[in-house]
């Protein structure tokens, strides 16, 4: 899925993985792929700007850690960002619904009159 798609989504996917466990940047874009089978393949361009914000505003704290030799940069969710990925949740399950509702309902009396202009 292009990063334009899942863009205002993102902070709650971002927040939901970090649930699971801390992790660097590519690890998380890597969990975020594999979790859902390549549909969330987003680009390091979205992501890391992404993670900033959400640090900048509490809601995640970082801290360079060594991993092979190397420093990267570790994000953890704060008790803020849980009680945030909370509430996103919340959002995001009262809209697929309301989604859902429409998509599953099938053709309706409206239906008719949207056709016919007299909606």
């Amino acid at each position: 899925m292009k990063a334009d798609s899942a863009k205002s989504h993102l902070d709650l996917v971002l927040l939901g993985i970090l649930a699971i466990g801390p992790g660097h940047g590519y690890a998380i874009i890597s969990e975020l792929r594999e979790r859902t089978e390549g549909v969330l393949d987003l680009p390091e361009g979205s992501v890391y700007p992404a993670l900033h914000r959400l640090e900048d505003l509490g809601l995640l704290t970082s801290e360079w850690k060594p991993v092979g030799g190397r420093r990267r940069r570790e994000y953890r969710l704060t008790p803020d960002g849980a009680t945030a990925l909370a509430s996103e949740r919340r959002e995001w399950m009262r809209l697929a619904g309301a989604v859902e509702a429409i998509l599953a309902s099938g053709p309706a009396p409206m239906a008719g009159r949207l056709a016919r202009g007299l909606a």
